[in-house]
């Protein structure tokens, strides 16, 4: 990318970067990092971008191919086809990494994979249902950790892969399309890397609302607790 903003970005995370890195082998690289990101324990990839990107290329986007991108050589219908496979096969994967591994790889005092998460994801499902599933899918990090942690919470393997075939076909499929179709007007091409940030911004946002959400029950329990002592 030209833009300071997005050259301050690691390669793997700038997804026209990305994609040049495959070179022609560029349709293989974007199925191996949506496999990879959907359920295999790397959950820092530029998923939803990749998409768009993807799709703005498959399109014929001029912008997309003066940044780099201009070795991709693949089309719509194999996108359409193969990044929904390849986001159903990581996340099966992702499955059951957390159904065997699942109780040892969530502990109290770890870092990231809490016990309390587990505890958490698990009355997750119980009250929103397997839909949850369908959501986790466009968030990222959160999109790693739903099937291991769906695996991990012994969720009845049948239910949750009908909801990670719908969630994956939303997700790969609808994302993807709209790269395609905003990718042929000029103007979308100026603003192309507004469109990034502001992808990223809408994904991550379901995270930060949900750490100020439990921040704001964490401080309410604490004054709670204080008058009963």
């Amino acid at each position: 990318m030209t833009s300071t903003t997005l050259a301050l970005m690691p390669d793997f995370l700038d997804p026209i970067n990305l994609i040049n890195s495959f070179g022609t082998l560029a349709l293989l690289g974007i199925l191996v990092v949506v496999f990879v990101e959907s359920g295999v324990l790397f959950p820092v990839l530029p998923g939803d971008s990749l998409l768009f990107v993807a799709g703005m290329l498959a399109a014929g986007s001029a912008a997309a191919a003066t940044e780099g991108a201009d070795q991709a050589n693949f089309q719509l219908w194999q996108l359409l086809l193969f990044i929904p496979i390849a986001a159903v096969l990581g996340s099966q994967v992702g499955y059951w990494i957390g159904r065997n591994l699942g109780t040892a790889m969530f502990k109290p005092d770890n870092r990231f994979l809490k016990q309390k998460y587990l505890d958490e994801a698990h009355a997750f499902f119980e009250q929103r249902g397997p839909f949850a599933i369908v959501i986790a899918r466009f968030v990222p990090i959160v999109r790693t950790l739903a099937p291991i942690t769906a695996g991990a919470a012994r969720m009845n393997y049948g239910v949750f892969t009908i909801f990670n075939i719908v969630g994956a076909l939303v997700w790969g499929v609808g994302l993807t399309l709209l790269g395609y179709w905003l990718g042929q007007f000029e103007i979308i091409q100026k603003l192309l890397e507004p469109i990034f940030i502001l992808i990223v911004l809408v994904s991550v946002a379901p995270m930060f609302i949900e750490y100020f959400k439990r921040r704001r029950a964490a401080k309410n329990a604490s004054n709670g607790a204080e008058p009963a002592a």
